[in-house]
């Protein structure tokens, strides 16, 4: 004749009303998460999917009580966050040749504009990303943007090649205050716009080959007493951290900033 739940918050009556969507039978039902963080990732710089896309994969992993939606907004084969401060990342980075990653890696990695006849990719506008966060947020899932540092930026340093140690370089170069002001002027604005207490920055997988060679890297590791291009590493995602925790944020990463 009716049901009854009881939780100690509104996600739990929530993720209950998930539950009894998927039984037909009288019962009584306890029940509670084994782990607090249930995320998912997709990556949309390597295979773009749109906002429709991922609207429709919120409905799916509330279903299945997923709490965290991990978006990995920008790597080597696109960058895909509209950023007004520097709208060139959309226009020079968020579109290639090659529809799928396989077919960019495979045909020599090349980027291109919209307006070019063989362009594939696209990016999420800021007001797509406001109606990804107002469905989250009904769903009870938290959105963490990722933002790559210091490598997996080959998009970025296309579009702004004076931010690699050279402009043919795959990542960032943490010897110039102009690559900090840059990933500043980016962090501003996706703290902004994701209500998330957690900044992801990747920082995994940098190679660092040109860091040994590049005057301002060898300057930065010389005024900062580094020892070693790894220790440079730490220094650039220390000292985002640090910008990250001045927003009240925290950042989180893949397991080499370690």
């Amino acid at each position: 004749k009716g049901y009854r739940i009881e939780a100690n918050t509104p996600t739990g009556c929530f993720r209950a009303l998930q539950t009894l969507s998927q039984v037909d039978r009288c019962c009584t039902i306890y029940d509670y998460p084994r782990f607090p963080y249930r995320g998912f990732m997709l990556d949309i710089s390597r295979h773009f999917r749109d906002k429709d896309f991922i609207l429709k994969q919120l409905d799916a992993l509330a279903s299945v009580k997923v709490n965290v939606l991990h978006l990995h907004l920008t790597d080597d084969a696109g960058w895909r966050l509209q950023i007004d401060s520097h709208p060139e990342l959309t226009e020079r980075a968020a579109w290639r040749k090659g529809r799928t990653w396989s077919e960019w890696n495979t045909t020599g990695q090349r980027y291109a504009t919209a307006q070019d006849p063989e362009a594939a990719g696209g990016f999420l506008t800021k007001e797509d990303v406001r109606e990804i966060l107002e469905k989250a947020e009904r769903l009870h899932i938290t959105v963490i943007p990722e933002i790559e540092m210091p490598g997996h930026s080959k998009e970025v340093i296309r579009a702004f090649p004076a931010l690699g140690c050279f402009p043919q370089s795959n990542e960032f170069c943490p010897g110039k205050e102009e690559t900090f002001r840059f990933l500043e002027d980016v962090l501003d604005e996706v703290a902004t716009l994701f209500p998330s207490p957690y900044i992801h920055i990747g920082g995994d997988e940098a190679s660092k080959q040109d860091w040994g060679r590049c005057p301002d890297c060898l300057r930065r590791m010389e005024e900062e007493g580094l020892e070693s291009k790894e220790e440079l590493q730490s220094y650039l995602i220390r000292r985002i951290e640090r910008y990250i925790n001045g927003k009240g944020r925290s950042l989180i990463g893949w397991d080499e900033i370690l």
